[in-house]
């Protein structure tokens, strides 16, 4: 069987450096603060407005096409890849069962 080998690390060498000391803070309480007065509401940002122009709707109709082309190739091959390995395996399939029925007539 396979053995996984487990990983050695090695000790380290030469001189290390000795841990750092963490001195204790002390912890003064402070003032409270005054909650912050009431702002006016900022204007809401107008949103800017989408220019279509005629190269951009050909633009994205293009892509669009494109797309739907692709996939569309994709799919097709696909079920065409299904269909013949279907095909494939009925024809595998009366081979086997002709070969067996032959072989029990004898």
């Amino acid at each position: 069987m396979i053995r996984p080998k487990i990983p050695v690390n090695p000790t380290p060498t030469g001189l290390s450096t000795p841990p750092a000391v963490i001195q204790p803070t002390s912890i003064t309480p402070g003032s409270p603060v005054p909650p912050p007065a009431p702002m006016a509401p900022a204007p809401a940002p107008s949103r800017p407005t989408v220019q279509l122009t005629p190269g951009t709707v050909v633009a994205v109709a293009g892509m669009g096409t494109a797309v739907v082309l692709v996939v569309g190739a994709v799919l097709v091959s696909m079920l065409l890849a299904v269909a013949i390995t279907g095909a494939s395996v009925a024809v595998c399939a009366l081979v086997i069962r002709s070969i067996l029925s032959t072989d029990t007539r004898r």
